[in-house]
């Protein structure tokens, strides 16, 4: 929490994948403080190439409130989460400077006190391939960079999906494609 003129500022932070979570938690947060004068918030959610991000000052003066809590997220290098700043008008008007202040220090502290999770970003691939082939692809899939997921069989041909860490996939994926008869199809990254 933070104090200024007597306005409050708490702020919540939220692990997040999806925009629709964030809708339905803006929702709970606006029910549980309906009688809060604002309700600001940034997110940032995504991997690296199309992250989905958004500011919000909710009546503040643009670029006063959604712009100053995004900032936070950026500082500390955050990915999946959405940070609210709610604010209770204390009568005293705070000035941009102020509000700018507020809001980034309220997104501080909160970042600051939140329990953080390190989370590599994975690739999820399946390849195919013949029986006889099974020794070399598990040669490859014998890397500590690979989680197997699943394995399963259709006739001759094996399936199987796998994670893999995405620092690493493009070394691994190579050395599936100079395996003659392994088809490889990206599923997602998580």
């Amino acid at each position: 929490m933070f104090k200024d003129k007597g306005s409050r500022f708490i702020g919540l932070a939220y692990q997040v994948k999806s925009e629709a979570e964030v809708k339905e938690i803006l929702a709970d947060i606006k029910k549980k403080y309906y009688d809060a004068t604002h309700h600001c918030y940034a997110y940032y959610i995504g991997h690296i190439g199309s992250p989905s991000t958004r500011m919000n000052d909710d009546g503040e003066p643009s670029g006063t409130a959604g712009k100053p809590i995004y900032g936070q997220i950026l500082s500390f290098g955050l990915k999946n989460i959405l940070v609210v700043v709610i604010r209770y008008f204390g009568g005293t008007k705070l000035g941009v400077s102020g509000l700018i202040n507020a809001y980034k220090e309220t997104a501080k502290t909160t970042l600051s006190n939140a329990k953080i999770e390190e989370r590599k970003i994975k690739d999820v691939y399946t390849i195919e391939f013949e029986y006889p082939l099974m020794n070399n692809a598990m040669q490859v899939l014998k890397n500590e960079a690979i989680e197997i997921k699943n394995t399963s069989y259709n006739g001759n041909n094996v399936i199987i999906t796998f994670e893999v860490a995405w620092a690493k996939k493009d070394e691994i994926m190579e050395q599936f494609r100079n395996i003659h008869g392994i088809k490889q199809t990206y599923i997602a990254t998580v």
